[in-house]
């Protein structure tokens, strides 16, 4: 059997494009975002000279920042706590506002973004489904970096495979087993990282010491002993690399799945709906948002087949499948009703 360079990498990447102190820094996950701001603006101002929108130049950065700050940021957040966290949500709802403490849902997303276009629309009197349709062009290129950034961080990684494309991901230190039924265990658990640590003392002498560190104060501050005992062992051995070769011997092969998701969901819909809508500049409006919500939905469950599911299952369906269920009905209404209005776009004079 060959043996695949990727199938030994163990994956290392800072989630810190500039790091200024221990915990505070520029984050390739705030990058992302900014990217996804950015793009949106440009694409949409582009739309607007090219006759494809019903916006006037000027209102383009109201129209990117309203749709940025109440539908991604907030519908992302809330979609997050009320979808994958709700038991944490009920128990500190100011837990809200922890945007830097992570945790985002594109569920959540898209839909905050259909909510705050329409808001939009509303207050400058435009079409509701044709702002829309330009936003959805835009939004794969959002969901691209994202995934990137969650590639990145290390996060939200893939199930086990021998396939070629195969990683290792440090973060699976923080793995709880029998995930989906609510019931299990951890896959590593604190003594496990403390033999781990003890083991490397050539090559960390350290670590051992590092790792008791963090367990006590993490007991005195009352949060997580696993946490901080996995957070220790992940961030050597971003820094050792004798280590880190140690600790690959210990963990899964697992598919990249945030790469899978940053092409399928991210960089295939995005040039598909910009040829539709450089093709059909006055296309009836609700058709591409349509497309849009029916095409993500299927290919989020496809590839969450890929990724480590992290949240308990419903009706037999990963959480992400089973919400992608409402987004293919919300597209399938939305080309309906596209296609009983049929209507156009009316350019500002």
């Amino acid at each position: 059997m060959m043996n695949f360079p990727l199938a030994t990498w163990v994956h290392h990447l800072d989630p810190f494009a500039i790091q200024f102190t221990e915990t505070f820094g520029l984050r390739w996950y705030g990058l992302a975002y900014v990217a996804g701001f950015a793009a949106a603006f440009f694409l949409i101002r582009w739309f607007v000279r090219l006759g494809a929108s019903e916006l006037k130049e000027e209102q383009v950065a109201d129209h990117i920042t309203i749709c940025a700050l109440l539908g991604t940021m907030l519908g992302g957040r809330l979609g997050y706590m009320l979808l994958y966290n709700w038991d944490g949500f009920t128990a500190n709802p100011l837990s809200f506002f922890d945007f830097l403490g992570g945790g985002m849902s594109s569920h959540g997303g898209i839909y905050g973004i259909t909510i705050a276009a329409g808001i939009y629309a509303w207050y400058s009197k435009k079409s509701w489904l044709g702002l829309g349709d330009n936003l959805v062009v835009v939004a794969p290129l959002g969901v691209f970096f994202g995934r990137l950034a969650n590639f990145v961080n290390g996060e939200l990684f893939g199930r086990k495979t021998d396939a070629a494309i195969a990683m290792k991901f440090p973060a699976e230190l923080h793995e709880w087993e029998g995930a989906a039924d609510g019931r299990g265990q951890w896959m590593f658990s604190i003594d496990q990282m403390r033999e781990l640590a003890g083991r490397a003392s050539e090559v960390a002498p350290e670590l051992l010491g590092q790792v008791n560190d963090a367990i006590t104060t993490a007991m005195a501050n009352g949060k997580g002993q696993h946490f901080a005992a996995a957070e220790s062992i992940i961030e050597a051995s971003r820094e050792n690399e004798a280590f880190r070769e140690m600790l690959g011997e210990i963990l899964n092969p697992r598919h990249p799945s945030q790469l899978y998701e940053a092409a399928a969901e991210g960089l295939i819909p995005f040039f598909v709906l910009l040829a539709i809508r450089l093709r059909w500049k006055n296309a009836w409006h609700g058709v591409i948002t349509g497309i849009f919500f029916v095409y993500y939905a299927v290919a989020r469950i496809i590839v969450e087949n890929y990724r480590e599911p992290d949240a308990a299952y419903i009706i037999g369906m990963t959480r992400g499948q089973f919400y992608s269920i409402f987004i293919i009905l919300t597209g399938v209404a939305f080309l309906i009703y596209a296609v009983k209005t049929k209507r156009g776009n009316e350019l500002p004079t």
